[in-house]
């Protein structure tokens, strides 16, 4: 049986990479997708879909889009009004280029500022340049910082190698990122855990450390609501869900020693050998396994 063919990608933009007078003709693929269970408004009497009208709040009538304009609100019902030409003035033009400013580590770059990734492909005539700047990015241990335009919108973006090839990943400018001054943070010395709170807690961790399996995590509600969407379909009811009970509120200091003892026991569980059980679990297998004395006497006079 032939192996089943993976969905060919769209490209959602064409373009080339440049950096010093070196340029690259790429397209770009959305690399992420968003597997979210979607769900559509019905009118509960009768199952329809729902159609979400426009109506101007102080007439109360509908509206349609060529009598719509853009505001900008300035103040509590104050708004600056745009005329499309106006936008389209100052829309940055229409830019198919990657251009590639800086090479900076990937460490210096906050994982905050990251917003969306894209797969770049080289053209047939880009292969080789291509490669090129994927090994000198893999040897040097650097990432490109670079501007593109993508959809009108100009964007920060990084390049950096990826499962065979390059990826772009879109960036929040400076001021998109928001202060943590407005937070309630923790201060004061009686916020400071204790010498003993702090080894307590660096062993948990140690404990608890690995190398990132992306296999091993699953979006647990998204499958809930799948199966019950299967469930739905064959007729099928789903039983009432058992709430957890809630965490309850303990000593910080019990609470990780107990964490502690317990990933303790859970790597003592994992190495023991397949087949070892308990001592007393060992002993009920082997009673378990012999045949009542009645039947055992039997079979002794059947040989006699």
């Amino acid at each position: 049986m032939p192996p089943a063919r993976r969905a060919a990608m769209r490209a959602i933009w064409n373009g080339a990479i440049s950096f010093g007078l070196v340029t690259i003709p790429v397209k770009l693929y959305t690399a992420t997708e968003s597997k979210d269970v979607r769900f559509h408004l019905l009118h509960k009497t009768d199952g329809a879909r729902i159609i979400e009208k426009r109506f101007c709040e102080a007439e109360n009538v509908e509206v349609g889009w060529a009598d719509l304009v853009r505001g900008y609100e300035v103040a509590k019902g104050e708004y600056v009004i745009l005329a499309p030409e106006e936008i389209d003035a100052v829309k940055p033009e229409s830019s198919t280029t990657i251009e590639i400013g800086d090479f900076v580590e990937l460490t210096e770059i906050d994982p905050i500022y990251f917003e969306k990734s894209y797969f770049l492909e080289p053209t047939t005539v880009g292969s080789r340049p291509f490669n090129l700047l994927m090994r000198a990015l893999d040897e040097t241990g650097r990432i490109a910082v670079a501007r593109v335009t993508i959809r009108t919108r100009e964007r920060l973006a990084t390049l950096r190698t990826y499962d065979g090839t390059l990826v772009l990943e879109t960036m929040f400018w400076p001021d998109e990122i928001r202060s943590t001054g407005g937070l309630d943070l923790p201060q004061g010395a009686e916020q400071k855990a204790s010498s003993r709170e702090l080894q307590m807690a660096e062993a948990l961790v140690q404990n608890l450390s690995g190398r990132f399996d992306p296999a091993q995590y699953r979006d647990q509600y998204r499958a809930a609501l799948e199966e019950l969407i299967r469930r739905r379909m064959k007729g099928e009811q789903r039983n009432s869900r058992r709430r957890r009970p809630e965490p309850k509120i303990v000593d910080l200091m019990d609470a990780l020693q107990a964490s502690v003892a317990a990933m303790h026991q859970r790597k003592a569980t994992v190495r023991r050998p397949r087949g070892a059980g308990k001592p007393r679990d060992a002993a009920k297998a082997s009673d378990a396994a012999k045949p009542p004395a009645a039947s055992r006497r039997k079979r002794s006079i059947r040989a006699a």
